[in-house]
């Protein structure tokens, strides 16, 4: 299953991407800012990704609701989370494959 992870750090996304692959998943990242084209990367992203991960901790509120407006359109299920811990993120994958 392929995985969008919309805010957070860029030091956090190795450890992330190993926690996905160890259970057989692939994630996409994008940083939440919404200048310029990244809106259109964010959409983009959501309609690629079977589920959706928000982030609300590090993340613009643009990106908050243009994310799960996108998801919410797009039928992609979705978890919103303060954080995203690698042993958080494999405690999840289980119930977005699930919904998805």
């Amino acid at each position: 299953m392929r995985i969008g992870i919309v805010g957070g750090l860029d030091r956090g996304a190795p450890e992330l991407a190993q926690a996905a692959r160890d259970g057989g998943h692939e994630l996409e990242f994008h940083k939440g800012h919404m200048s310029g084209p990244h809106a259109d990367s964010l959409r983009a992203l959501v309609s690629r990704v079977d589920a959706v991960i928000i982030l609300t901790e590090i993340n613009s509120h643009a990106a908050v609701l243009l994310a799960r407006k996108q998801a919410r359109l797009r039928g992609k299920p979705t978890r919103i989370l303060r954080r995203l811990r690698p042993a958080q993120l494999a405690s999840v994958l289980p119930d977005l494959a699930a919904a998805a």
